[in-house]
């Protein structure tokens, strides 16, 4: 068996991390104070997507913040997670999430809304390719829960497919169902 050459190896790590759009969220400076003045560290929140459904988000601490940067950015993208989009640019359904006392409402939105969403959870949208949503982050604004709220509603999502092979029926039902819903709301 012959080895790869190590240019072909690099060149394919190159060609599979250009699919992905990486976004800082947060940096924060810390100090630790020591005989001869402080010595900073810098810890980054980075969220990379592949526009398509999938997104994951890391941590990364170091001294210098490009490299705290490239340690999140290697932690998120082994932290992918796929979501399912309806039409490739929404939710299927509202959702809820939390995480410590940071908690966000997700919901579904026609076409042609936008994002509607603060500045992390924005990040993480926009990473995943979705065009419409509509949210609100309730509680804590620390970024960090925020992101983890968030991806916490995110895992919660459920796509008609999955659903209905859940419960044995045809996605044909199930929409068919959820027209129903749509009218009876409307006529009340």
């Amino acid at each position: 068996m012959a080895r790869e050459p190590r240019e072909r190896k690099d060149r394919d790590r190159e060609e599979r991390d250009s699919e992905f759009v990486d976004r800082l969220v947060h940096i924060n400076r810390v100090a630790k104070v020591v005989k001869g003045g402080r010595r900073f560290g810098f810890a980054a929140l980075v969220v990379v997507g592949d526009q398509k459904g999938r997104v994951g988000f890391g941590h990364g601490k170091a001294r210098e913040v490009p490299e705290a940067i490239r340690k999140a950015t290697d932690a998120a993208k082994r932290a992918l997670i796929r979501v399912p989009l309806r039409e490739g640019r929404t939710l299927h359904h509202d959702v809820q999430g939390r995480h410590g006392a940071g908690k966000v409402v997700l919901r579904a939105a026609p076409a042609g809304t936008g994002i509607i969403a603060g500045g992390p959870m924005r990040a993480v949208f926009e990473a995943l390719g979705m065009h419409d949503v509509v949210s609100k982050s309730l509680g804590s604004s620390n970024p960090y829960n925020l992101v983890r709220a968030t991806f916490d509603a995110l895992k919660r999502e459920d796509s008609p497919r999955s659903v209905a092979a859940r419960r044995g029926l045809k996605v044909s039902a199930l929409q068919a169902r959820r027209g129903d819903a749509d009218g009876a709301g409307a006529d009340a």
